[in-house]
């Protein structure tokens, strides 16, 4: 009577020890969907990562930035939620940027693609450049050259190129002295022939006037920057987010371009990471 009751007792066990595997498997299971729906939950509705392959904000963000966008900012459109869905238009507890704000935004051409600039025009506001100076609504634009850059023009060619510190109007019209925004521009010599005066036309003193619910948005790299300046403005739905802080950042290849370290060689990160980039805001 006494192995019965020893095989039933063996029995019970690895019963046990099934079910313990099976349910540790599933509490695993359960905390990562939930880790991924709060990184879901974030990356929609608080920030969302992204990383900066070209230098037309040079020398504001570099190629090579990694960035955290908030999402909440300027409120949410279709454009908000992964993929795109065609859920609603316009945007839900809207509130539109501010002139000088970085703004990551869907591209008008093609919205699957992500650009990031800065805004320049608001809706109503009067933009031109002329002699490679930026007005608005007819005012000049107020800058002062506090050195040189070191870059790559158009060609790839390295050059030093002038370093500005410009400061734009606030986003009042009545009050443009109010909420004045000072960041920082280049001006590549050699580069700027399409730009140096725009609107293209014939009339050099006719300025471009943003549509309601657009708005207008350069490249810091002003002259080295496809922008507002061809292809048009941006609609208030297509805004994605604000640029806040930069988190990472690593060099580019030495002679190849816009071409980055690779990121996951991270025991290369003590000569290959810009170290004195990481939490710095974007402003």
């Amino acid at each position: 009577m006494v192995e019965p009751v020893q095989a039933k007792s063996k029995a019970e066990m690895q019963a046990n020890k099934r079910v313990k595997e099976s349910g540790g498997i599933v509490e695993i299971v359960t905390i990562i969907v939930q880790a991924l729906l709060i990184a879901l939950v974030v990356r929609t509705f608080l920030f969302q990562p992204f990383n900066i392959p070209s230098g037309s904000l040079i020398p504001t963000l570099e190629v090579g930035d990694y960035l955290f966008v908030s999402k909440y900012t300027y409120g949410y459109s279709r454009y908000s939620f992964p993929w795109g869905p065609n859920l609603f238009s316009g945007r839900v507890l809207g509130s539109p940027p501010k002139r000088g704000d970085i703004a990551v935004f869907k591209w008008p051409k093609d919205t699957s693609i992500d650009y990031i600039k800065r805004v320049i025009g608001l809706p109503g506001d009067k933009i031109r450049v002329a002699g490679g100076r930026l007005f608005i609504n007819g005012t000049i634009v107020q800058r002062r050259q506090i050195g040189s850059y070191r870059t790559q023009d158009a060609s790839g060619k390295e050059v030093e190129a002038p370093y500005y510190e410009e400061t734009l109007p606030g986003s009042d019209p009545a009050h443009p002295e109010v909420g004045t925004v000072t960041h920082r521009i280049i001006q590549i010599d050699g580069d700027s022939g399409y730009y140096d005066n725009w609107p293209r036309g014939d009339d050099p003193n006719k300025a471009y006037e943003v549509p309601p619910g657009e708005f207008l948005m350069m490249g810091d790299n002003r002259d080295n920057s496809l922008d507002s300046r061809n292809w048009g403005p941006v609609p208030f739905e297509n805004l994605v987010g604000r640029a806040e802080i930069i988190f990472f950042s690593i060099k580019t290849v030495p002679g190849q371009g816009e071409e980055t370290e690779p990121a996951w060689q991270f025991w290369r990160w003590p000569w290959t990471v810009r170290w004195n980039r990481l939490f710095q805001p974007v402003r």
